[in-house]
């Protein structure tokens, strides 16, 4: 396929390096919110004048011209003429600078980032801390939170978070949980449409990136050995998307992994795409956009893969989704990012709704958004599919009062295990199982806990990095707020790994081989290309072209690459295993690999002494975090390592988005002469052609990686 470099305008370019004007405050603009002006920011009003022909907004992302004057208050549509980025609505929190600046701008290739901030920028609750009640933000003094925006209002569509959002099926077969999936000879078929919307999942209007318009989008459901086909429509304006079906192995299938410049060219503005696969394996999971940082907008969703059941259970809750969330639109975080910046969430979310102290923002905000609530019965056992759908946050979920007993982690059932507090990484999931432990007429609150900078595993601003639900027991007031408090202890927000290796042993024992005929050493390093800093693998930071995918280029026979693809084949070699160090010391790395379930081997500090933790049967699963480096010559490490038996080229990268966005991957060739064999469905070529026409005429804003 001829390679159509991806460039970016000038135009674009000079307005992305302009500095950021001062926050604009914007009066509340929707229907709903208008309707409830009393209780909204109280924040001067002013607007942003627009004028002139040609002219752009002082600082912003938007490019064009535009006749006479107007005012632009947040949630309004920008104006005909001009062209921003981040969607089709103005949000003021797009043009308002970072509450700190780190790692800020390099003064020479090679050098490495200042120290990171140590403390949060803002208390909790900020400075209108004391009109709210910490941690749900009900108004201060008050027993029961007001009545909610309408879910049309916060999250479109999207039905997850409301209290009458029904459960799932729970299926009391005692089906073989080992092996491979069945055929059941049966498809299911979803039609998912990806576009622009105004969306306020915490009473906060912002341009949202949704799913058949709702966030979180809706569920994919199915059983073990089905096939599941999904039709993609891209109803973006401006930019392709593409959907990656996360943790799914894709085996046989690997054009329908949905990462642009990897396995397939993006959907084009106003085309589709068809993926059809088989769910080789049953647990919990998501989707997401694999389009630069689109995801971190919104466009995401969960899926469900019902197998044998793995413990006992009355309820299947079905997902829970916790997700820091952002007031500034995706591109701009993505622009932050690469020029010298690094984002920190304003708020946390569970399944996708939370409320916020409106006085920390300029933007339109509504107080008492709504929180999400669920129902427990006394003495019933309930499971919960947890999944980690941040952009960048370590999340830590627990609930007052109550236990979990963990059954799977990822796609992987484990030999369960008892705990109190669930740690999640981007993109992990845990499937849980709880007792209802508490009585009639009672309320707990579900907690997932980003922390704040140096308390904590995550970059927040501190005003609000604790997202809350409620779980109301029968006969309860489901409006009350409840009382109870949180046993989660420092040391346990500040830990920022995973559970132990020794406690996560797999259900389905498989040994890894003990000398692996491929062993590769992979180092993390943030630093700067002489520009800004970024991440590299080995001394390489990815940039992807999205005109041609390496998985169309290995099946055309061509296995020489760009270096900064970073593609490393590892030929027909029967199993590879990988040494994975962090010389970063601030932060983790959840690590994914697309098309395996990795053996994770160890994990420490310093130089690995070749001891695996239970080496007959190892923790398996698609994510896992590697710590932060102890300090500036002891790195953290993995040990990871997988069989070669999915031929294709596989991602391998860290999951925080912004990391990914500036270059923290890589690209595992696996059996390249058996990808030459496989014959490639026309919808590969045909996404491909569609694309090319629309980038001859149009020049994506490719500002990152990619991914």
């Amino acid at each position: 396929m001829a390679r159509i470099p991806s460039v970016i305008a000038g135009s674009i370019i000079l307005a992305l390096i302009l500095p950021y004007a001062s926050a604009v405050p914007a009066a509340t603009t929707s229907a709903a919110a208008t309707s409830t002006a009393a209780t909204t920011s109280t924040a001067a009003a002013s607007a942003l004048t627009v004028a002139g022909k040609p002219k752009p907004f002082s600082g912003s992302l938007l490019t064009g011209s535009v006749a006479g004057s107007q005012t632009l208050t947040a949630g309004q549509a920008v104006p005909s003429g001009f062209y921003n980025p981040n969607g089709l609505a103005f949000n003021p929190n797009d043009y308002t600078k970072l509450p700190f600046t780190w790692p800020g701008k390099p003064t020479a290739s090679g050098q490495k980032p200042p120290p990171k901030p140590s403390t949060r920028p803002f208390p909790s609750g900020g400075p209108g801390a004391g009109k709210y009640q910490a941690p749900g933000w009900a108004p201060s003094g008050a027993k029961s939170f007001p009545s909610g925006l309408p879910q049309s209002v916060t999250n479109g569509n999207s039905k997850w978070g409301l209290i009458n959002n029904p459960t799932l099926a729970v299926n009391n077969g005692t089906g073989q949980v080992c092996g491979t999936a069945p055929d059941t000879g049966v498809t299911v078929s979803y039609d998912l449409t990806v576009s622009y919307q105004n969306i306020a999942p915490d009473g906060v209007v912002k341009n949202g990136l949704v799913i058949n318009g709702g966030f979180p989008g809706p569920l994919i459901e199915a059983n073990w050995g089905d096939t599941i086909q999904v039709t993609v429509h891209n109803n973006l304006t401006d930019e392709g998307t593409s959907l990656h079906w996360h943790g799914l192995l894709q085996v046989g299938t690997p054009w329908y992994d949905g990462v642009p410049s990897v396995s397939q060219c993006p959907i084009a503005p106003g085309a589709t795409m068809v993926y059809t696969f088989k769910a080789e394996q049953y647990g919990s999971s998501w989707y997401h956009s694999h389009y630069s940082a689109q995801y971190s907008g919104g466009a995401l969703g969960p899926i469900v893969i019902h197998g044998p059941k793995l413990g006992d259970y009355d309820v299947d809750i079905g997902p829970v989704m916790v997700t820091d969330w952002y007031h500034s639109d995706y591109f701009t975080l993505v622009n932050e990012t690469m020029q010298g910046g690094a984002p920190v969430s304003n708020n946390n979310l569970i399944n996708g709704k939370m409320n916020y102290p409106c006085e920390n923002t300029t933007a339109a905000c509504v107080p008492n958004a709504g929180i999400s609530k669920f129902q427990f019965q006394s003495g019933k056992k309930y499971l919960l599919r947890v999944i980690n759908t941040s952009g960048e946050g370590i999340e830590k979920f627990t609930i007052d009062g109550h236990s979990f007993t963990v059954v799977a982690n990822d796609f992987v059932p484990i030999t369960p295990y008892n705990t109190s507090v669930i740690t999640l990484g981007v993109g992990q999931r845990s499937d849980i199982i709880v007792l209802a432990n508490g009585t009639a007429g009672s309320a707990y609150w579900m907690r997932s806990d980003l922390g704040t900078i140096g308390a904590g595993c995550s970059n927040t601003d501190g005003v609000s990095p604790q997202a809350v639900a409620a779980v109301y027991y029968e006969n309860a007031d489901t409006s009350m707020v409840p009382n109870t408090t949180s046993s989660l202890t420092t040391a346990e927000l500040e830990d920022c790994g995973n559970d132990a290796l020794s406690l996560t042993t797999a259900r389905c024992a498989i040994t890894p081989d003990p000398a692996p005929p491929a062993v590769q050493n992979i180092d993390i390093v943030f630093q700067s290309n002489g520009t800004n800093f970024i991440w590299f693998m080995n001394g390489e930071s990815f940039r992807g072209d999205y005109n041609s995918p390496v998985l169309e280029d290995v099946k055309q026979g061509n296995l020489s690459f760009p270096a900064e693809w970073n593609v490393y084949n590892f030929g027909s070699n029967s199993s590879v295993r990988l040494i994975v160090q962090n010389t970063f010391q601030f932060s983790s790395h959840p690590m994914h690999l697309h098309g395996h379930n990795f053996h994770v081997l160890a994990e420490g500090f310093g130089t690995w002494d070749g001891v695996v933790t239970n080496p007959n049967n190892t923790q398996r699963r698609d994510v896992q975090l590697v710590r932060a480096a102890q300090d500036a010559t002891t790195p953290a490490y993995i040990v990871l390592q997988w069989t070669q038996d999915n031929p294709s080229v596989w991602p391998f990268h860290c999951h925080i988005a912004w990391h990914v966005s500036g270059g923290l991957y890589i690209n595992i060739l696996e059996r390249p002469d058996d990808v030459m064999k496989l014959d490639f469905p026309s919808v590969v070529a045909d996404t491909c052609a569609s694309w090319d026409t629309w980038t001859s005429a149009n020049i994506p804003d490719q500002i990152d990686s990619g991914l």
